[in-house]
């Protein structure tokens, strides 16, 4: 067992150091620096839908079904949504163990030791900025599409499109993430109440498109229901896929193994089920209901996502479906065209959940790592009122809109892939490390058939991993080796554990 000596204890005076789960729950005690609870295991399973369901399962269908996996789409979400179980039982795991803010960032503290935290912690912060800020240029293209419809127009100069002038500012993208800020700073509960309301129309939008949709399902459609395999075209360059460069495997488009390469596609789709775990010191009985929000979260997605891929891919043959909006296109071609605004607007509507839990996801890392003194110290400071972290949430939220209203950033949308799967790779290996490191920790949860489990969700991360393209690769060793710079020049003197709290210098 781990001894006590001081503030903050650990088992290293080196990166490695560990912080005690003991010291990371005394650490929400702390006035001025600890966050209010006030969510139930219903507002963490809201937050989990919120965020997961998003415009994968309006476009992603379509593109995978028709490039990738026809019909057997429904499976590849299915395998999506295995990979994505195997790691939600580490997190919750954890959650319930440690409930401090920051995610993987605290638990691979609490295991792996500072070096490994700082790196994953950065590795979040890169994965929940880009993406609050993808899905804000997304949402406002939905939205631009809604006042097109409606007869309204956006200078292009404000909506990010420019051409003429080689210059646009996307003005929607950047007011959401402003306003969602506000909302932020406000307080949990108000983001959960908002969030509830949201979760609530783009849920019913998904299952009308479900029950309405099932009215126009032809079995013909699905013949056959998983295509025959065929070679991916090209081959050799950076976007090809890392597993083809480094052991000459060549992934196919259909076919079995076409089910698994859409896999690594649609996992997209499921991103966000992580960042309920962010929320944990804000959660009233976290032993109890983080488990409950995120595996419950998780199941009511997959059950969606399979639901809407079988009807999709059975009202029009996966050859024929629209890569860019194959719900809307689909329902076109049964002539009820109207559908598609109405998919439009629960696209919009709900958009705007992910955004904001994504975000908060974000503030609740740096938060974390401020408070450890790997940043500094000055933004881990909670409001008086609403108790949140307002510092670091208004310093996030102006950056990330103005990345949003500059950058449209589609093609860095593979790096949040790339690290939600790093993140999951280093919670399931923290699981098995704090097992035989405090085997005396109370669990309210514990992950079944630890290790193999752990060992089973590292291995199916790292396949997808080694399906993405090695571009992506290469941009993600370059953010973690500026991270890994950054903390060897101010979090490991500046870091609590190694006595750098500095008083009020340092707040």
């Amino acid at each position: 067992m781990t001894t006590q000596s001081g503030p903050a204890a650990s088992r290293d005076n080196g990166v490695f150091r560990t912080k005690t789960v003991e010291q990371s729950v005394r650490d929400t005690e702390e006035p001025e620096r600890g966050l209010r609870r006030t969510l139930s295991a219903l507002d963490l399973t809201v937050f989990g839908v919120g965020v997961i369901i998003g415009t994968g399962i309006f476009v992603l269908t379509g593109k995978v079904a028709k490039e990738t996996a026809g019909p057997a789409t429904a499976l590849a979400f299915v395998v999506a949504g295995v990979v994505c179980a195997l790691a939600a039982l580490c997190y919750a795991e954890f959650a319930s163990t440690v409930p401090v803010a920051g995610s993987a960032y605290t638990f691979a503290y609490a295991s792996l030791g500072e070096l490994p935290a700082w790196i994953i912690g950065w590795d979040l912060v890169l994965e929940f900025a880009l993406g609050t800020a993808v899905v804000a240029v997304g949402w406002s293209g939905y939205v631009r599409s809604l006042l097109d419809n409606a007869g309204w127009h956006l200078p292009q100069a404000l909506s990010g499109t420019d051409e003429v002038h080689g210059f646009g500012f996307d003005l929607p993208a950047f007011l959401l993430v402003l306003l969602l800020t506000g909302v932020l700073v406000l307080g949990m509960k108000l983001s959960a109440r908002l969030t509830a309301l949201i979760v609530a129309i783009k849920v019913a939008v998904v299952l009308v498109v479900i029950v309405a949709g099932a009215f126009f399902v032809k079995a013909a459609n699905y013949r056959p229901f998983v295509p025959e395999a065929e070679r991916q075209a090209g081959g050799g360059g950076l976007d090809t896929p890392l597993v083809q460069t480094l052991f000459g495997y060549e992934p196919t488009n259909f076919g079995v193994m076409g089910i698994f390469t859409a896999a690594s596609v649609v996992f997209f789709a499921f991103i966000g089920f992580d960042v309920v775990a962010t929320a944990a010191e804000e959660t009233r009985v976290p032993q109890r209901d983080m488990p409950r929000g995120i595996l419950g979260s998780l199941f009511i997605c997959t059950a969606l996502y399979v639901a809407v891929s079988i009807v999709v891919t059975g009202m029009q043959h996966y050859s024929r479906l629209s890569v860019d909006a194959p719900l809307a296109d689909a329902f076109k071609t049964t002539g009820h065209p109207w559908y598609a605004g109405f998919i439009s607007f629960g696209a919009a509507v709900g958009l705007v959940t992910v955004c904001m839990i994504l975000l908060l996801g974000q503030t609740r890392v740096f938060f974390a790592m401020s408070r450890d003194g790997l940043l500094p110290r000055f933004f881990s400071r909670t409001h008086p009122v609403f108790s949140t972290p307002y510092r670091a949430t208004v310093l996030l939220g102006v950056l990330i809109a103005v990345i949003a209203g500059l950058t449209s950033i589609g093609e860095l949308a593979t790096l949040v892939n790339i690290g939600t799967l790093f993140a999951f790779v280093v919670v399931a290996a923290g699981v098995v490390v704090l097992r035989r490191t405090r085997p005396d920790l109370p669990r309210s949860f514990r992950a079944p058939l630890v290790p193999w489990l752990p060992a089973a969700s590292v291995a199916a991360s790292l396949w997808l991993m080694l399906n993405l393209p090695v571009e992506t690769w290469l941009r993600f060793a370059v953010w973690m080796a500026l991270g890994v710079v950054l903390y060897f020049l101010y979090g490991r003197t500046h870091s609590r554990l190694a006595g750098a709290d500095r008083g009020p210098a340092g707040r």
